[in-house]
């Protein structure tokens, strides 16, 4: 992940690093922030393979452009953006089109265009080789933009997956390779009811993107006793049972899961010699069990040692 940061730069050189960033990143854009003597923003991008860029911005109000000359510079990916505040753009010298927050838009980059943001703001900026996308949705070059809305389930789907990938970045190749398959998978998923014709939909990698954020949820709140799948299945727009098809279809099953990353919670837990004082019971509590003799059980069974044996050669050494 390639971060810079405003904050603490001499006022004078702020815009040159930022513009050459976007540059390097996304492509060119002229920049103009409203409030030139109070420009305030964090910009990071993570290259993945397949020409794949993900990316996540806090900018202040400003307008913008890829005029005609900075098209030059070859690059003819698809942007997409969300934002978290209303804002308009022009493309090619159209109309003035309107953006609301949450949207998801496609704009393909070898189009000059402007942007006008009135406020400070979040965003997430995909970048997509045209050829590569192309190939899941074979007319997507029909038209230069796409808004897709974030009232769609498709839009919420990928802004949810960004959003985790942003918090938690694949470390490995095979890993980036993934999830790289993963963001065009979603991309094509999201344009399927716009392009014309439709797009090529990878259901078994939009089932993997769906099932990796509902990994997520879950360790985001396995300490929960009460956590259940249907509270899950509410959050991620799904249902129970599509949720156990999607364990199924690797061989285990939420129930099996949960207990499996409640227990890898509660070894990590016994491990913490800060956390000596605490009684097994407590530990297991907090690691999401209510039932101290299931618990018991469950942990033997996969480590093969009692929680007692665990903690005792943890602190004999």
């Amino acid at each position: 992940m390639q971060r810079l940061s405003t904050q603490g730069m001499q006022h004078a050189g702020q815009m040159a690093f930022v513009h050459d960033f976007v540059a390097r990143q996304v492509g060119g854009l002229h920049l103009h922030p409203v409030d030139k003597d109070n420009i305030a923003m964090d910009l990071e991008a993570m290259t993945l393979p397949g020409s794949v860029t993900v990316g996540h911005a806090l900018y202040p109000a400003m307008s913008g452009a890829r005029t005609r000359d900075l098209t030059q510079d070859g690059r003819d990916n698809y942007l997409l953006t969300m934002h978290s505040e209303d804002h308009e753009m022009e493309v090619d010298g159209g109309e003035p089109i309107k953006i609301k927050a949450g949207d998801l838009l496609f704009i393909n980059q070898a189009r000059p265009f402007k942007f006008w943001k009135g406020k400070s703001a979040r965003l997430q900026a995909i970048s997509l080789d045209r050829q590569v996308l192309a190939r899941l949705a074979p007319r997507v070059d029909v038209e230069p933009t796409y808004i897709v809305p974030r009232v769609t389930q498709q839009s919420r789907l990928f802004a949810d997956y960004v959003s985790m990938l942003l918090k938690n970045p694949p470390t490995t190749e095979k890993a980036q390779e993934i999830v790289s398959r993963h963001v065009l998978d979603l991309s094509a998923l999201a344009l399927d009811d716009f392009v014309r014709g439709g797009a090529e939909r990878n259901d078994s990698g939009i089932a993997a993107a769906r099932l990796k954020l509902i990994k997520q949820d879950i360790l985001e709140r396995q300490h929960d006793p009460d956590l259940h799948i249907n509270a899950v299945a509410k959050r991620q727009g799904v249902t129970p049972r599509y949720i156990q098809r999607l364990f199924e279809s690797e061989g285990s099953t939420f129930s099996d899961f949960l207990r499996g990353t409640r227990l890898d919670l509660a070894f990590r837990l016994l491990h913490k010699r800060d956390l000596a004082r605490f009684t097994i019971a407590a530990i297991a509590y907090d690691a999401g069990f209510s039932d101290i003799s299931s618990f018991n059980r469950a942990f033997r069974q996969r480590f093969d040692a009692t929680p007692s044996e665990v903690r005792a050669k943890i602190l004999a050494n």
